[in-house]
């Protein structure tokens, strides 16, 4: 005989956003928004393309940032018949759009910033190191409004890339700014550009290769599929453990399947409920799919006395 059980994290849980977590996000985008309209202005006044290239990676900040709220909201929408695991794989998608634009925005600054090497434009550093003050405090603010929630949820940790891209181009444009006022060194404008560059370049990297994973049905990262096996079959009961599958939709929403064959002495409903409480209390599996099989249907497809009987169980 064949038996099935599945559980369930509560459905409350499960749309949690650690940002608390709209209202934050949308002043994220407003705070960025603004001001990306402010370091326009300051950059086409003052000739810097370290601020114009900020203002830029500001304006896809605001589109980033946008992308990421709206997956906020689509993804705490209950599954319903056409996405029957939800919508919180949006947010996966989102950093991984996100990823991409990073990308494409940095391709046009290291363009910008060769043409600079060869064509310096005068830059008026006042003007230039105001702007890029004000640029520091907006991005100092809108950092900590993202930041607690970034270590857990991989669509706020796409958009914080952001922000911090746009501290690092702060930074830069504000040393570049100090050392144009002081000494007059021109290239040093597009060469802090292309180090900031480089580092958003790398950021990026990780965010798309990260979503990717989890877009692929990869294996959660901080997950180990011998060590789970090790511990059910640790369970008095259970003699084997395969055909394990470990995905996930989201970073904090883990899934499972796997067979289990079950000595015949032992009942299986029981064991299903141990085994789920297992994955649920150690391991953070919040959706776990268990088919369990009698010791003599081991390995055996459809076997004749081994029909299937199906039933979930929600220990929540």
């Amino acid at each position: 005989m064949h038996s099935h059980g599945h559980s369930h994290a509560n459905d409350d849980e499960k749309h949690e956003h650690p940002v608390a977590s709209r209202k934050q996000m949308l002043w994220a985008v407003l705070l960025t928004g603004s001001f990306m309209l402010i370091e326009v202005a300051g950059g086409l006044i003052s000739g810097s393309l370290a601020l114009l290239a900020d203002a830029g990676h500001m304006l896809t900040d605001t589109a980033a940032l946008l992308l990421a709220f709206y997956a906020i909201i689509l993804s705490s929408k209950p599954a319903d018949n056409k996405r029957t695991f939800g919508y919180g794989r949006l947010q996966v998608l989102a950093a991984y759009t996100n990823g991409i634009l990073l990308i494409i925005l940095t391709g046009w600054i290291l363009w910008e910033s060769i043409q600079r090497f060869y064509q310096p434009n005068p830059i008026q550093s006042i003007t230039m190191l105001v702007v890029a003050i004000l640029g520091l405090l907006v991005n100092l603010i809108v950092f900590k409004i993202l930041h607690s929630a970034s270590t857990s949820n991989i669509n706020v940790r796409s958009a914080l890339l952001h922000v911090i891209g746009d501290l690092l181009g702060s930074v830069g444009a504000i040393i570049a700014a100090l050392i144009i006022w002081q000494w007059g060194i021109l290239w040093v404008d597009p060469l802090l550009s292309v180090i900031v560059s480089m580092l958003i370049l790398r950021s990026a990297f990780h965010i798309i290769k990260d979503s990717s994973h989890i877009l692929l049905e990869g294996k959660p990262l901080e997950m180990d599929s011998d060590q789970i096996r090790q511990d059910l079959m640790a369970l008095q009961g259970v003699e084997d453990i395969h055909h394990i599958h470990l995905w996930s939709i989201s970073e904090q929403e883990p899934l499972m399947t796997f067979h289990a064959v079950v000595g015949d002495a032992y009942d299986k409903d029981l064991m299903i409920d141990k085994m789920l409480d297992l994955l649920q209390k150690k391991h953070g599996v919040t959706h776990a799919t268990i088919q369990a099989e009698s010791e003599n249907c081991k390995g055996v497809l459809n076997p004749v006395g081994c029909e299937e009987q199906a039933f979930g169980k929600s220990p929540n």
